[in-house]
């Protein structure tokens, strides 16, 4: 709807998690690498943490990129299915025919596949997204999949992915096995003030646009003070001020247009337009001018008319009071 408006070639604020925005802070590109080690490496079960929105799937989806073409990948987005069902999807990813066999006989096709993989050289991964959410007993199903090894080497690796309460988790002690296997940890923390300063330019700039003053900086201060650096907010606020500046045809989004869209965000209800600024001086200018000419207007009829009818103009005031005024 704006993308001509403010000349962008995408949606600088979209909420998918395209690897192509994906803005490299300092600790995101010490987990990514720490990421790809572990998978080259083939350090097992590795966990990755970070908050609501801190962009934990927008980094896996660059992950998987970054990946060369020797390693098969199954994501697994849906943290609600039980073990038979993450096997199951995962099998459906890797390309293995399961039919209706018996979970025997998917765990013995896994292994079997992994073997071969192993055998080219090939690595082989397991993504378990929102794994906070998994249950102890699913965790621990899960572990037992670690047990597919060489003397030398795990034959598929395991990425845990999740909030903090991950962490918590996996101290449960009937998870005592599966947190001395863990062979790599790292998290993403949100982006620091300046980081989403820079995180807003960054999109604009990969989105198109050609002016960086789109957003002023007091718009993008109040943006990154309200975000507290999570980048899902930082995206929701800011595509919220572009609807907003299209709607009034502003070129450029203030920080009054991000207090209007932080509000509507909060309230659900965008707040009406108050009278401001150079727009309300002119408005109030008028309004005075045209009450001037009113009470000129007034003022020449209550003389006329006090002339034709041979009265005072306090003697025309108080007829006229006497007739309207009860």
């Amino acid at each position: 709807m704006y993308l001509a408006f403010y000349g962008l070639a995408a949606k600088p604020f979209n909420a998918t998690p395209d690897p192509k925005f994906l803005f490299m802070t300092p600790a995101r590109r010490e987990a990514l690498a720490q990421l790809q080690y572990g998978i080259q490496e083939r350090k097992g079960f590795m966990v990755l943490t970070g908050a609501v929105g801190t962009g934990k799937t927008t980094l896996l989806h660059t992950l998987r990129q970054r990946l060369n073409g020797q390693t098969a990948v199954s994501f697994v987005f849906n943290s609600t299915l039980p073990f038979d069902g993450i096997l199951e999807y995962a099998l459906e990813d890797f390309g293995i025919a399961k039919g209706t066999e018996s979970r025997a006989q998917r765990l013995i096709a896994l292994n079997n596949f992994l073997i071969d993989r192993e055998r080219a050289g090939q690595n082989t991964v397991l993504i378990l997204d929102e794994a906070q959410n998994l249950a102890p007993s699913t965790l621990e199903q899960i572990r037992l999949l670690s047990n597919f090894e060489t003397p030398t080497d795990k034959l598929l690796q395991i990425l845990l992915v999740g909030q903090p309460e991950l962490k918590g988790k996996l101290n449960l002690p009937e998870l005592q096995q599966l947190k001395q296997r863990v062979g790599l940890r790292c998290q993403i923390p949100p982006l620091t003030l300046e980081e989403a300063r820079e995180y807003v330019w960054n999109r604009l700039r990969v989105a198109g646009a050609r002016d960086m003053r789109l957003f002023s900086g007091a718009a993008v201060d109040r943006v990154a003070e309200y975000s507290r650096g999570i980048p899902r907010l930082i995206n929701i606020v800011c595509d919220h001020c572009l609807l907003f500046g299209y709607a009034d045809q502003r070129r450029q989004i203030d920080r009054r247009t991000v207090d209007q869209a932080i509000e509507y965000l909060e309230d659900g209800a965008r707040p009406q337009r108050k009278v401001g600024g150079r727009r309300g001086s002119a408005a109030r200018r008028v309004c005075r001018w045209a009450l001037g000419t009113l009470a000129v207007a007034v003022a020449s009829v209550v003389v006329g008319l006090a002339v034709r009818f041979d009265t005072t103009v306090s003697d025309l005031v108080q007829s006229v009071r006497r007739l309207v005024l009860p």
